[in-house]
C-alpha cells in the first residue's frame, strides 16, 4: 500500500512539475529566441539596430538560431519584432464629391479590399500606409469619374471601377499595401435641393402617367360602351321594324276565317276592358229601367 502511494505521490509531483515547469521552459526559449510560432494569416519581422535581420512568412515553427544565427539571442532583447496581419481587409469610403459633366453635385460611395503584399515596405516606406491609401483611392475616385456624364455615372458603375483600381494599384504596391478589388456601390445626389426638384418631377411625371393611363381607361370603356349602345339600338330598331310586319301578317291570316276573327277581336276588347280601371256592370236583358236608374246616378255624380 505504502508502494502505491509512494508512485501516486510522485506521478502527481511530475505532473505538477510538468505543468508549471513546461511554459516557463517554453517562454524562456522563446526570450531567447531559440523559437518562434507563426500563426496562419500573420508575418513576423524582426529588426535589430535598425536593420531588418528576418521575415518569417510562412505559418508554423521557425528556429530562430538557424535563421539569424547569434543574432536570434539579442532580437527580443535588443531589437523588436513586428507582427503584421496579411489577411484581407476591406474599407468603405462614404460620399466622395465629384461634379458630372452637366455640373450635378455627386456622392461616390467606394468599397475596396486591401492586403499587405511587402511587409518591410508596410513597416518602413509609409508611416500610415492604410491612411495614404485611404486618401490615394479618394483622388483617384474624384481624379477619375470628375466630369463624366450623369446618365454614365450612374449606370456604369462596373467601368468606374475598374479605372479607379488602374488608378490607384501601382502606387499602393510601393507601399507594401496592395489594392484588391474595387467597387463602386453607391452613386447619389448631394445636393437636397436637387434631391427635392427630382422627386417633384418624379412625382408629377406619375400622375401624369397615372392620368393618362386613368383617361386611356375610360375611353376604352366608352368606346366599348358606345358600340356596344349602337349594336342595341340598331337590334331594337330592327325588331320595332319588324313588329308592325309580323302583327300584320298574322292579322291577315287571321281575318280570312271570319269566326276566328271576331272572336279574337272580342277576346282583345275584353282583355282590354278588364287591364283597365274602368268598373263593368254586367246587366241581363229587358232591364231598361235598372239601365236608365244606373245612367241617372252616373250622370248625378
Amino acid at each position: 500500500m505504502s508502494v502505491i502511494l509512494t508512485s501516486l505521490g510522485t506521478a502527481f509531483g511530475a505532473f505538477l512539475f510538468f505543468l508549471i515547469a513546461e511554459p516557463i521552459t517554453l517562454w524562456l526559449m522563446r526570450v531567447f529566441g531559440f523559437y518562434a510560432v507563426v500563426r496562419e494569416g500573420t508575418c513576423h519581422v524582426y529588426v535589430l539596430f535598425g536593420k531588418v535581420v528576418s521575415v518569417l512568412e510562412e505559418p508554423g515553427l521557425h528556429f530562430l538560431w538557424l535563421k539569424m544565427g547569434p543574432q536570434a539571442f539579442l532580437v527580443n532583447w535588443l531589437g523588436k519584432r513586428h507582427v503584421l496581419d496579411m489577411r484581407l481587409d476591406q474599407q468603405y469610403l462614404r460620399s466622395l464629391p465629384v461634379n458630372s459633366e452637366e455640373g450635378a453635385p455627386m456622392g461616390i460611395g467606394v468599397w475596396y479590399e486591401m492586403f499587405i503584399s511587402d511587409p518591410v515596405a508596410f513597416l518602413f516606406k509609409n508611416t500610415d500606409p492604410r491612411g495614404s491609401l485611404s486618401a490615394n483611392v479618394s483622388n483617384a475616385t474624384v481624379r477619375t469619374l470628375s466630369n463624366m456624364e450623369l446618365e454614365d455615372m450612374l449606370e456604369t458603375r462596373h467601368v468606374m471601377s475598374r479605372a479607379v483600381r488602374a488608378e490607384v494599384s501601382p502606387k499602393s504596391h510601393e507601399w507594401g499595401y496592395k489594392l484588391g478589388s474595387v467597387y463602386i456601390r453607391k452613386v447619389h445626389f448631394r445636393d437636397a435641393n436637387m434631391i427635392h426638384q427630382i422627386e417633384e418631377k418624379v412625382v408629377n411625371r406619375l400622375r401624369q402617367v397615372t392620368s393618362a393611363i386613368r383617361q386611356d381607361g375610360e375611353n376604352r370603356v366608352n368606346i366599348i360602351t358606345n358600340s356596344a349602345e349602337r349594336k342595341a339600338a340598331v337590334e331594337f330598331a330592327k325588331a320595332n321594324a319588324m313588329r308592325p310586319k309580323i302583327v300584320g301578317e298574322a292579322l291577315h291570316e287571321i281575318s280570312q276565317d271570319p269566326d276566328v276573327a271576331r272572336v279574337l277581336f272580342e277576346l282583345l276588347e275584353t282583355e282590354n276592358i278588364l287591364e283597365g280601371d274602368a268598373e263593368v256592370t254586367l246587366l241581363s236583358k229587358g232591364n231598361e229601367l235598372i239601365k236608365q236608374l244606373l245612367a241617372a246616378k252616373e250622370n248625378h255624380e
